[in-house]
């Protein structure tokens, strides 16, 4: 875990993610990635020297079937405070409307009941499980779908609500994050969406896995450019070289 958080630490660092007195919720969806990085903000809590603190906040879509109790466990477990917001944002989506595309109301209701309730805790950060690969492949759907260079920011200012967003995985690619929670026996809750695992994502994700057979760095040499251009508040305020992700594998 040690060197997870170190990576966790640098990129926290590198991006000025967090300052002393931040109050820092933890978007907890009950993933791998998002109970990954609740972990490790619990460990990097006791030792960074920005003091900040931290509440791990769920969205409850309405999915039959999703059982949260292990995750609150596991905040009790960390010293997190857990809430989680009731929402019927899959029903409204999949059974009212039948949305045929349903993924982008879904993040966009999603984003308003999390939103609401960061305020209702007084958050001003939220700190969402976005990794290495989720970056890469956000940059290959803006070029790919929208025709630009582009991809989220490290750090994003949410100008209606005041919250500030933040990243602190980017340093950490999937399979070590799969290997992590493996190891750590962390209780993923299974996602019974519909539309999980037929998604544009999941198309460029496929495509960049056959690429990477060809072109083994290809992950890398995106992940740096990104840097380098740099994209929008993608430029590292340490122009230290930047770590590259593992295989998955802890020392």
């Amino acid at each position: 875990m040690q060197k997870l958080v170190g990576l966790v630490r640098r990129c926290v660092d590198d991006y000025g993610m967090l300052q002393s007195g931040d109050r820092v919720a933890v978007g907890v969806s009950g993933g791998k990635d998002s109970l990954t990085l609740l972990v490790l903000l619990a460990a990097l809590r006791q030792y960074h020297p920005s003091h900040f603190d931290l509440h791990a906040v769920t969205v409850d879509m309405g999915l039959a079937g999703m059982d949260f109790s292990q995750v609150a466990s596991l905040c009790d477990r960390l010293e997190v405070p857990y809430t989680r917001v009731e929402t019927q944002i899959a029903p409204i989506i999949f059974d009212y409307r039948q949305e045929k595309n349903p993924c982008s109301m879904c993040a966009k209701m999603r984003r308003g009941a999390l939103n609401q309730a960061l305020l209702d805790l007084g958050c001003n950060k939220v700190a969402l499980g976005h990794h290495y690969d989720d970056a890469v492949e956000t940059f290959f759907l803006s070029l790919f779908y929208e025709g630009r260079l582009s991809c989220f920011q490290p750090v994003t200012n949410l100008d209606r609500t005041g919250v500030i967003q933040i990243r602190p995985m980017l340093y950490l690619s999937e399979k070590t994050i799969t290997h992590f929670a493996e190891k750590e026996q962390l209780p993923v809750v299974h996602n019974p969406c519909p539309a999980d695992k037929n998604t544009k994502r999941q198309e460029v994700k496929e495509l960049i896995h056959s690429l990477s057979k060809e072109y083994p760095d290809l992950r890398e040499k995106v992940f740096s450019a990104m840097q380098r251009l740099p994209l929008p508040a993608w430029e590292p305020q340490d122009h230290r070289r930047r770590p590259l992700a593992d295989d998955g594998r802890e020392e």
